[in-house]
């Protein structure tokens, strides 16, 4: 665990009240080094496995932003090292709104009828492309995952996925870059920069455009699922920033008691922030099964995603 007044930020010249006063964060957490985003996504797999009861999965759906590596995806180590066999496993890489995108993708299949069952996975290291000394990213970035199974049934049960509503706009691409190291600045000779290799982000813009995004593609949810504003039985956002999460939850206009978090004390984990939230709520039984439940996220692509659902009626993995 990494807090605000840590040796490891030290150096960035931003106060414990700076920090907290701009981003909500007091504390994050950094994996040691050796430990790979296809780990966390094991364990998060495994307790999402075990809390539902050992189902049928034919898909694995993996969010990241930081794969173990450029080639292959992450996910079919993920299925071999759960025991999921031969099964189809993918990637999606859909930075902060990642967890949307995959739960939008396990949603289709189902209905499709080419799955019986998924499993969602969302799984971050971004410590390993944070720059450190970065006051923009360092203070904000952490590291984690989190993972839901999807089944088939009907619509009126706890935990049906009712709606989502995806979006993106390839002009703002350079909102949140890692400019180095990709096709297009392969970098073979090892001469970029290390910050051109490390996460940079355009944060007021960033603010900006995640705001209006964020809204406009929860607005259009609601009214896509028929659902009036005040019958949100929980909110939740993409863990970015507190102030994000206020002036969107204003907007759309969700009573206080309906919005959730924990971006305090686990900082901005990308993908895997949502599914985070969910599990430190399903270990409170803060929200009743069935309860509306609406997801947003917005991130660096420019990408926004959001889904519509009714809480499920689940018990806690053991830890």
């Amino acid at each position: 665990m990494i807090r605000n007044d840590d040796p490891a930020l030290a150096d960035l010249g931003s106060s414990d009240e700076w920090i907290r006063s701009r981003t909500g964060i007091e504390c994050r957490r950094w994996v040691e080094p050796g430990t790979s985003t296809g780990d966390l996504a094991v364990e998060a797999g495994r307790a999402a496995l075990q809390s539902a009861g050992d189902p049928v999965v034919d898909l694995v759906v993996l969010a990241t932003t930081t794969p173990d590596h450029h080639s292959p995806a992450t996910a079919p180590w993920v299925a071999a090292q759960l025991g999921l066999g031969t099964l189809p496993a993918f990637d999606v890489a859909a930075a902060c709104s990642g967890f949307t995108y995959a739960l939008a993708v396990g949603d289709a299949w189902i209905r499709s009828g080419m799955a019986e069952g998924v499993l969602v996975l969302a799984a971050e290291t971004l410590s390993t492309i944070t720059d450190p000394t970065d006051r923009g990213t360092a203070v904000v970035f952490a590291d984690g995952a989190g993972a839901v199974v999807l089944r088939s049934g009907e619509l009126d049960e706890p935990g049906a996925v009712q709606a989502t509503c995806l979006g993106s706009d390839g002009t703002q691409k350079d909102l949140a870059v890692v400019a180095a190291g990709g096709s297009r600045r392969p970098d073979h000779d090892g001469v970029a920069s290390g910050a051109d290799r490390c996460l940079r982000m355009q944060g007021p813009h960033m603010f900006a455009h995640a705001v209006r995004r964020m809204t406009e593609v929860s607005r259009e949810l609601l009214e896509r699922a028929g659902w009036p504003v005040d019958s949100i039985g929980a909110f939740i956002g993409h863990q970015a920033n507190q102030r994000i999460l206020d002036k969107v939850a204003d907007l759309v206009g969700v009573p206080d008691t309906s919005r959730f978090g924990n971006i305090h004390r686990v900082g901005n984990t990308s993908s895997a922030s949502i599914p985070l939230v969910m599990d430190d709520l399903v270990r409170a039984q803060a929200v009743a099964p069935g309860a509306r439940t609406l997801l947003t996220a917005f991130g660096g692509g420019a990408v926004w995603g959001a889904v519509a659902l009714s809480w499920p009626d689940i018990k806690p993995a053991r830890r």
